[in-house]
């Protein structure tokens, strides 16, 4: 009876591992898409032709706007931002929201840094006080939800769109 104990426990301490195992997590791209909230970022990903970058480059950091962040801005810019002849002028907003580095915000040092971003003409000015985090270009936008994980980066939701 205790060899047959013994084996019962075996056999549960060898596939146990194998049942609290985390599943992956999903990509930028997936994890924005679950949450729901990012609708009109991700299809200017994909007019832009970045969503699969955004899927696959590992260790970013996007400063996400929300569909109410877009929806804030003039009547009529998202619009014609996702027209084909516009796609270099939205490139260029896109990648501006992207750091090639995977920050967490308990990373972010206190006051003022300038980072640069996937847009090589374009530095983000971060500012985290006791506030919270503000990024900045010619306009702010305060991180209103920071460190959502994703397997290839980290996600901070933020409430304007950047506009270099």
């Amino acid at each position: 009876m205790k060899f047959l104990k013994a084996i019962a426990v075996a056999s549960l301490l060898a596939i146990a591992p194998i049942a609290v195992m985390p599943a992956t997590a999903a990509n930028v791209v997936e994890t924005a898409s679950s949450a729901g909230s990012f609708g009109t970022l991700l299809a200017a990903a994909q007019a832009a032709g970045l969503a699969d970058a955004l899927a696959t480059t590992a260790n970013i950091t996007v400063f996400a706007p929300t569909d109410e962040a877009f929806a804030a801005l003039p009547a009529g810019t998202v619009e014609d931002l996702l027209k084909p002849e516009n796609k270099d002028k939205l490139v260029a907003i896109l990648t501006a929201h992207v750091v090639a580095a995977k920050v967490m915000a308990g990373d972010i040092a206190e006051g003022t840094t300038e980072v640069a971003t996937l847009n090589p003409a374009v530095k983000l000015t971060v500012t985290k006080d006791a506030s919270g985090v503000t990024v900045s270009l010619s306009n702010s936008a305060k991180v209103v939800t920071a460190d959502v994980g994703a397997d290839n980066g980290v996600i901070h939701v933020i409430d304007a769109v950047l506009l270099p």
